[in-house]
């Protein structure tokens, strides 16, 4: 079975900002993403849950992109700026997947 190379980006950012970021995604050529609820974590702000909120109470959401590495940098090009301004959290791995043709 062939793998391909890929990096998958993963960002954690406010739920109130969820389609600005998908749109910067698409807006960068990214084919598909998904996004995930996020039911709770802790940071600099301390421990919360999406439960126990009052402030915030949309919560957060984690958005996952799988990208060829020749697009990585143009995709967090294009996000940077809005991830900038908002509380959010990007991690990028080293992965592979089967149809590179989807990505």
């Amino acid at each position: 079975m062939d793998m391909h190379e890929a990096k998958r980006v993963e960002i954690i950012i406010e739920k109130i900002m969820e389609n600005r970021l998908t749109d910067l995604l698409i807006e960068a050529g990214v084919k598909g993403f998904s996004v995930l609820p996020v039911s709770g974590g802790s940071g600099r702000s301390g421990h919360w849950s999406r439960e126990g909120q009052i402030s915030r109470a949309q919560g957060m959401s984690a958005v996952v992109c799988l990208v060829k590495p020749d697009r990585l940098d143009k995709t967090l090009d294009a996000i940077f700026p809005m991830l900038d301004r908002h509380i959010g959290v990007v991690s990028v791995t080293d992965t592979k997947v089967m149809r590179a043709e989807l990505f």
